[in-house]
């Protein structure tokens, strides 16, 4: 990589792989947010392909687009060793009947995905059912990807303004839903057993507040389930940051196609809290 960017340089102990990456992995938002024609497509990947590893139709987006886009699309990631990814779109298939997952797997090998994406929380079936989900998705020959999302209450978050030590009078609780961390890491964890690739973990709700001091959660999952083996989406500039700050170049990432530049900058050097020239006012949460 050393040919391609001279002041790109990485420490001896933490080595860059090549594509196909286990980990280090950064998986890029495809069409939803932002209009990706094919040409922007193919500037991407010409100009920053060796940096991407995944491509995601993020948000059923693939349902909406013609399929000679889709196939067109896939078949110019392929050509830059970059694996393309369903987004969360499974729940709405299985509106039309039990076989029609085993449909939808199908299609999706036929358009040429590599990936299949579960989100277990808006798919709303039993444990086993998404078990046999995640096996049906294997023996179809495509990657299966579920995709968790950690929920905390509001009221479990303390406030901005207020003195250390001082008393904190409780809020009440809201009706917000509260993510059991170590049941959700079960789940994920039988999922793996079964045969799943990677756990893609939405911490949006997680990282939002930074005086929340959560980041307790995020070891957790990583502790249990490995850092190869999960990926998070990182909303924005800062939230990447902080993941490569504390867990290393690494860590499992999914951005938009924006940040694929900065994040490669942040993988490949210790750039400190005073760099200004990448990411402008940079700063870690928690």
């Amino acid at each position: 990589m050393a040919t391609h960017y001279s002041w790109k340089s990485f420490e001896e102990n933490e080595d860059r792989p090549e594509k196909p990456r286990r980990y280090g992995v950064t998986e890029m938002r495809g069409p939803r947010y932002s209009v990706l024609s094919q040409n922007v497509l193919q500037e991407i990947f010409e100009s920053m392909g060796q940096f991407v590893d995944g491509l995601k139709f993020s948000g059923g987006s693939n349902s909406l687009i013609p399929k000679s886009f889709i196939k067109q699309a896939i078949e110019m990631a392929h050509e830059h060793d970059v694996y393309v990814s369903t987004g969360d779109w499974a729940e709405h298939v299985l509106r039309s009947g039990p076989s029609a997952f085993k449909e939808y797997v199908e299609e999706c090998k036929e358009l040429g995905f590599d990936t299949i994406e579960l989100n277990a929380n808006s798919l709303e079936v039993p444990e086993e059912t998404l078990l046999r989900y995640v096996r049906l998705i294997k023996n179809g020959g495509l990657r299966a990807k579920p995709m968790f999302a950690v929920k905390v209450n509001k009221s479990d978050i303390p406030g901005k303004n207020r003195a250390f030590g001082s008393y904190v009078v409780p809020e009440p609780r809201s009706t917000e839903f509260v993510e059991d961390i170590d049941l959700l890491i079960r789940k994920a964890e039988r999922c793996l057993e079964a045969g799943a690739d990677t756990i893609m973990i939405d911490a949006d709700d997680v990282c939002r507040y930074a005086d929340s001091l959560r980041a307790d959660i995020i070891a957790k999952v990583i502790g249990r389930l490995g850092i190869e083996k999960t990926m998070f989406e990182a909303s924005d500039a800062k939230l990447a940051e902080w993941f490569i700050k504390r867990y290393g170049p690494n860590v499992n990432l999914y951005v938009d196609h924006s940040q694929i530049m900065d994040l490669e900058c942040l993988r490949g050097r210790h750039l400190g809290k005073d760099h200004q020239s990448v990411l402008s006012s940079s700063y870690f949460l928690f």
